[in-house]
C-alpha cells in the first residue's frame, strides 16, 4: 500500500478574558465565548491523532479538553506560544497608535522588520516557530495532528507554506477559533494549504 498524505490543523485559540488588548504573552484565559467558538469550529468530525499545544492558557486549557475528550495524546509546544509585546503586553490597540504613532506604523507594517518595545526580536521568534513546525512536519506519529496556537505563529507557518514574503504575513486575517488545514502529501512534495477560515 503506497504512503498515504499526513494533515496538520491549525486553530488560533478563541476570544480571551480581559478584553480586546494586544496579548503576547500575557497569560488570560478564554472567555467562555472564546471557549465555545473553538468548539464549534472544530464540528463533530474529529480525526486528529495527537493535539500540539502552545503552553499559554488560552490554548492549553482547550487543548488538554479536546485531548482527554478524543483519548489521544496533548504534547505542550513552547516554541508555538505568541510574540513577547514587551511594553505593549496588555495595552490596547488604540491607545498604542495615540502614545507611539510612529513606531506602531512601523511594527503594523512589517511586524517582522520592527520589534516590539522591550519585547522578543521578531526574526527571534519566526525561528522558534519555524523550528517547532519542521518537527511537526517530520512528526511520525499520527497520520492527522492539530496544532492550537496563536495568530502569530499561524501566519508564520502559512507564510512559510505558501512562500510569503515576511512583509505579506500580516496581510493573513486570523480570525479568532478559525482553522487552517495544510496537507503533506506523501513522496516528498512540499506541503499545501487545504483551507484557510474563520468562524
Amino acid at each position: 500500500m503506497p504512503p498515504a498524505d499526513r494533515f496538520i490543523d491549525l486553530l488560533r485559540h478563541g476570544e480571551v478574558q480581559g478584553g480586546d488588548v494586544l496579548r503576547g504573552v500575557t497569560d488570560d484565559p478564554l472567555s467562555l465565548k472564546g471557549n465555545t467558538r473553538m468548539w464549534q469550529s472544530l464540528g463533530v468530525a474529529r480525526p486528529w491523532d495527537k493535539v500540539v499545544t502552545s503552553p499559554l492558557r488560552r490554548c492549553h486549557r482547550f487543548a488538554r479538553s479536546l485531548a482527554d475528550l478524543s483519548e489521544i495524546p496533548l504534547m505542550q509546544e513552547p516554541s508555538l506560544q505568541e510574540i513577547d509585546f514587551g511594553r505593549w503586553e496588555g495595552l490596547e490597540i488604540e491607545s498604542i497608535w495615540e502614545n507611539e504613532a510612529e513606531l506602531a506604523s512601523s511594527f503594523w507594517n512589517n511586524p517582522f522588520a520592527v520589534a516590539p518595545p522591550g519585547g522578543e526580536d521578531p526574526q527571534a521568534m519566526k525561528a522558534r516557530v519555524l523550528q517547532a513546525w519542521k518537527a511537526l512536519l517530520n512528526e511520525q506519529m499520527g497520520s492527522h495532528l492539530l496544532v492550537v496556537t496563536h495568530g502569530g505563529p499561524i501566519r508564520i507557518i502559512l507564510g512559510d507554506v505558501l512562500g510569503m514574503a515576511d512583509a505579506a504575513l500580516n496581510k493573513i486575517e486570523v480570525p479568532h477559533a478559525s482553522l487552517s488545514r495544510i496537507r503533506i502529501p506523501a513522496g516528498g512534495w512540499p506541503p499545501s494549504l487545504l483551507f484557510h477560515r474563520g468562524v
